[in-house]
C-alpha cells in the first residue's frame, strides 16, 4: 500500500493539542537542563497558547506535511522565547543550548517551503504562518542581544512589526511587492547572524560591528521597499486621477 505526502495530514482538530503538549515537554526538558524562571515559564505557555489557540482557530480542513514542519519550527521557537525570558530575569541561560535550538529552528526554515511544492500543497496561510514564525524567532533573538549589547539592538527584530504597525495607518503598505532576491538574503541573514552574536563566541566589538551590519542591511531593504510601495502608490493615484478626469469630459 502507498500512501502518498500530497494527502497524508494531521487533523487539524488533534494537531493544536498535540503542538501544546509537546511545547509543554520541551519547557519540562528546558527546566531539567538549564533551569527556566517563572517569566520563561510564563512566556513559553503563553506563546504555545496563543500558537495553538490560533492554529485551532484557523479551523483548516488539514494542517499537511509542509504546516506541521512550520509548526515544529514554532514550538522550537516558543523553547528560545522561554530561555530569553529567564535571561531576562536573571536566571543565566547556557547560550549553547540557546544556540542550539535557535539554530535547528532557522536551519528548518526553507524545508516547509520545499516540503509544499514538492506535495502541492503551497498556501496563502503557509506561506503567512512561516513568515510569522520567522519574525517571531528574530525577535527573540534580538531581544537575546539586546541583554547583552544594548536595546538599539532590538530594533532588529522590531522592524518588521512597526512596518506591520504603519501599514495600519499608510494602507499603500500592504500593497504586493515584487520579488526580490536582496530581500531574501537578509532576512536569512539577520537570524544567522543573530544567533552568532547571541552564541558568544565573537569578541564584543565584533559581535557590535555583526548587529550594525544586520541594523543597516535591514534598513536598507526595508527602506528600498518602502520607496518602492509609495512610488507605486503615487502611480495608481496618478491613473485613477486620469481615469475620473476622463469620465467626467465624456
Amino acid at each position: 500500500m502507498t500512501i502518498s505526502t500530497a494527502t497524508t495530514t494531521t487533523s487539524p482538530s488533534r494537531a493544536p493539542l498535540a503542538g501544546f503538549t509537546a511545547q509543554l515537554v520541551l519547557l519540562a526538558v528546558l527546566a531539567v537542563y538549564s533551569g527556566l524562571s517563572s517569566w520563561g515559564w510564563v512566556a513559553g505557555v503563553a506563546f504555545g497558547v496563543v500558537l495553538c489557540g490560533l492554529l485551532n482557530r484557523a479551523a483548516l480542513p488539514s494542517l499537511g506535511w509542509a504546516n506541521m514542519v512550520t509548526f515544529g519550527r514554532a514550538i522550537l521557537t516558543g523553547g528560545v522565547f522561554a530561555l530569553v525570558a529567564s535571561a531576562a530575569s536573571g536566571v543565566v541561560v547556557p547560550a549553547a543550548l540557546l544556540v542550539t535550538i535557535a539554530a535547528v529552528a532557522l536551519a528548518m526554515d526553507g524545508v516547509d517551503g520545499q516540503v509544499a511544492r514538492r506535495t502541492g500543497t503551497s498556501s496563502a496561510f503557509g506561506a503567512r504562518f512561516d513568515m510569522e514564525v520567522d519574525a517571531f524567532l528574530i525577535l527573540v533573538l534580538s531581544v537575546a542581544a539586546a541583554l547583552e549589547f544594548g536595546w538599539w539592538a532590538l530594533a532588529i527584530g522590531a522592524f518588521r512589526y512597526l512596518f506591520v504597525a504603519a501599514s495600519w495607518a499608510l494602507p499603500w503598505l500592504n500593497a504586493a511587492l515584487p520579488p526580490r532576491f536582496g530581500r531574501k538574503v537578509v532576512a536569512a541573514q539577520q537570524g544567522v547572524m543573530l544567533a552568532v552574536v547571541v552564541s558568544g563566541l565573537l569578541p564584543v566589538w565584533l559581535a557590535v560591528a555583526a548587529l550594525v551590519i544586520a541594523l543597516g542591511s535591514l534598513t536598507w531593504s526595508f527602506g528600498r521597499d518602502i520607496a518602492w510601495l509609495y512610488q507605486a502608490s503615487r502611480v495608481r493615484h496618478s491613473a485613477r486621477s486620469r481615469w475620473s478626469a476622463a469620465l467626467v469630459t465624456q
